[in-house]
């Protein structure tokens, strides 16, 4: 090296460091947690506050021995044994530690002793969130390491590795003002240090995790019209939660370009993107049902298993209290609360949400280039609570709170690591159609073709649907059932899917897809009582002698040459539907009819087409507006960005520059440079004395 070369920056990565003070508080509150929950339990006694330290300090060995050991077995169906077993050590080494110190502690039997960890842990964690502290983040990080470690040598190096966080549903104005607020403290933070910019992306017409996720993460949705849509060759009706529709969709449109191609991990998402290794990814359920190595972090620390069942038990309170709150308040729109929901709603914003974060930590140890990595709790609630309800607003504060440990942990891994976080996607809210109307999209359609059945699909919650299906694979339960299977295509006339607020009328009597002038002569009345309708904006219909067309109550858009004819039924929307309109006529799957509700810029309401209080799938409101937080130091984009596939090409670029062995960085640092030769025609790099953020 000559004499005047400035030296490379090495990495170096810190060790988490044992805090004496706080690990002496945090055994005398797990002394007292002991204590009190034995009182409670009959058949369990501690002697004194002494006793309950002693018993204290003896489960912590045990704890740091037992749960790793247990996790490090190749289980089949991970999730629901490993869980269960470790449940079954938590109890066990209460029954050891009475073995080892009988004048300390008494316990009659296991029942006793489960229902004593239980309590305990549920004294813990009420504690700890009096106090401030979610959890003992230095006593998860040493564990989430020594698994890592097993699993093979940690990459380590100066080029960064990068996070991808994708927040499901959020919407860029509901984070603004979540930002102003205070919810999401930790995102404030990033911006105000300007470590952090945020900008917005624009959504294609199919406003949902399938397509946008498609895009992102393969670079490719070309064909997915919607959540669901319908084969007519085939008569099968394709759904974005189902396994095996996943899998199909993912071999489709991979090309060998993924987001997450060459390492990368895939967490909790609808597609892999060509990762090397995924968790809870639907088109990779298969795997599920094997040996999974990448539960291990979760499960080798033996206090998130009774610690999970005691915030399940709370998330399914809270929910339970915040239905019945808008009930008495009379909160409208309200949707459906009841049933299983408040059991999905808590498996989403608890078990799985600690799940993939714990996934995230173990790629970080790991030292893996990239992970992507989906959080739908926010997502979940506000289907049910609605938009910026209290109990949704606190499931976005939570996952800040989680990214925040993310960020913390950075120091600890073999390489540095860049965070951005995103969202697929928004959502805009308002009281459904048929809430509106006392009757569905189907049924209007039915009432209006001049004869035949109409079958109708509404699934419903994208995200109870997925991941009710991904957990039933990943734990040997798997009753065979797909949305839309109860309804036999070639046996209807029609069929109506809703979408969110985009519907699809599929006319099924011919395996091709029916002109406007077809349509109007079999069923006359179909088309004009959908124009009509006070609650739908446009129908999308390709004219034999027009091409794809618009159509509305007052007026049609000719959309490959933008001629209207009276009133635009565009007119609202985006400077961008008509593009929009225009792409998704040409996909072969596209339906006959595809229908779009209205949306209030006044009021900011729309209506779904299924049961959804807040909704996403079409275009109308915040749905369509999601964001991109990113770290000052990568790339920005030139000018705005339109569709997912536009976002794919930027986080490429991104991670590029991230894991370019030539541009060593620190986290969320200074400018870097790409690899890769087309990021210069997509990206500018950031000035790094620009203050400016975006949004």
């Amino acid at each position: 090296m000559a004499p005047d070369a400035t030296p490379v920056p090495v990495w170096s990565p810190e060790r988490p460091r044992l805090r004496p003070l706080r690990l002496a508080g945090a055994w005398l509150a797990s002394a007292l947690a002991l204590l009190l929950s034995a009182g409670l339990v009959p058949g369990a006694e501690i002697r004194g506050l002494d006793g309950a330290v002693v018993v204290a300090a003896i489960v912590a060995a045990l704890n740091a021995v037992l749960p790793p050991l247990i996790a490090a077995l190749r289980l089949p169906f991970t999730v629901a044994v490993g869980f269960l077993l470790v449940l079954a050590v938590d109890a066990a080494m209460l029954l050891l530690a009475a073995e080892i110190a009988p004048n300390e502690l008494h316990v009659d039997g296991f029942g006793s002793a489960l229902a004593v960890a239980l309590i305990a842990s549920a004294v813990s964690t009420a504690v700890g969130a009096v106090a401030g502290i979610d959890d003992d983040t230095a006593y998860t990080l040493r564990v989430a390491r020594r698994v890592a470690r097993r699993a093979g040598e940690p990459i380590a190096g100066d080029a960064s590795g990068i996070l991808f966080l994708e927040i499901d549903g959020l919407a860029l104005p509901v984070l603004r003002r979540a930002i102003r607020d205070g919810t999401t403290p930790n995102m404030a933070r990033w911006l105000a240090e300007d470590t952090h910019r945020l900008v917005e992306w624009e959504t294609d017409l199919s406003s949902q995790t399938g397509a946008s996720q498609a895009g992102i993460l393969l670079g490719d949705n070309d064909d997915i019209p919607a959540f669901r849509w319908v084969d007519k060759p085939s008569g099968a009706i394709v759904t974005c939660s189902s396994p095996d529709d996943c899998r199909a969709i993912e071999r489709l449109h991979a090309s060998g370009d993924g987001l997450l191609v060459g390492g990368g991990t895939s967490r909790g998402n609808l597609l892999s993107g060509e990762a090397d290794a995924a968790i809870l990814t639907v088109s990779r359920m298969a795997d599920e049902k094997r040996a999974n190595p990448g539960y291990r972090a979760f499960l080798a620390n033996g206090s998130n298993v009774t610690r999970t069942l005691v915030l399940v038990a709370w998330e399914i309170s809270l929910e339970l209290v915040a239905a019945a709150r808008q009930r008495r308040r009379d909160v409208r729109p309200r949707g459906h609360r009841g049933g299983v929901y408040p059991l999905l709603r808590a498996g989403m914003c608890v078990f799985v949400r600690d799940l993939i974060v714990f996934s995230v930590l173990q790629d970080m140890f790991r030292g893996v280039p990239a992970v992507y990595a989906t959080f739908a709790s926010y997502d979940e609630v506000a289907h049910h609570s609605g938009l910026e309800r209290p109990d949704t607003l606190e499931a976005l504060r939570k996952l800040d709170q989680r990214f925040g440990m993310i960020e913390r942990a950075r120091r600890y891994a073999p390489r540095p690591y860049e965070i951005v976080v995103l969202s697929d996607h928004g959502q805009t809210q308002g009281a459904t159609f048929r809430q509106r109307n006392g009757y569905g999209l189907d049924d209007l359609v039915e009432r209006s073709l001049s004869a035949g059945r109409v079958g109708g699909v509404d699934a419903g919650d994208e995200n109870a649907t997925g991941v009710q299906r991904a957990l039933d694979e990943a734990t040997g339960r798997k009753d065979g059932t797909q949305d839309g299977e109860s309804v036999d295509v070639r046996e209807r006339d029609a069929v109506v899917l809703g979408s969110g607020n985009l519907g699809l009328v599929y006319l099924t009597r011919d395996a091709h897809r029916l002109t406007l002038e077809e349509i109007r002569e079999r069923h006359p009345a179909l088309v004009p009582a959908l124009c009509a309708h006070p609650h739908i904006a446009f129908l999308l219909a390709r004219s034999a002698a027009d091409g794809a067309v618009a159509l509305g109550p007052g007026g049609t858009h000719r959309l490959a040459d933008g001629v209207v004819s009276g009133t635009d039924p565009l007119a609202g929307f985006s400077p961008n539907a008509a593009r929009h309109l225009l792409r998704a006529d040409g996909f072969p799957h596209v339906a006959d009819l595809v229908v779009n509700s209205f949306y209030d810029p006044v009021t900011e309401e729309g209506c779904a087409f299924e049961e959804l209080i807040s909704f996403h799938g079409g275009m109308g409101g915040p749905q369509t507006r999601p964001f991109l937080l990113y770290p000052t130091g990568l790339p920005a984009p030139v000018g705005p960005l339109v569709g997912a596939e536009s976002v794919h090409r930027l986080l490429r670029a991104w991670r590029a520059a991230c894991n370019a062995p030539s541009s060593p960085r620190s986290p969320s640092g200074g400018a870097g440079t790409t690899a890769d030769p087309d990021a210069h025609a997509l990206v500018r790099v950031s000035s790094a004395g620009n203050t400016r953020r975006d949004g």
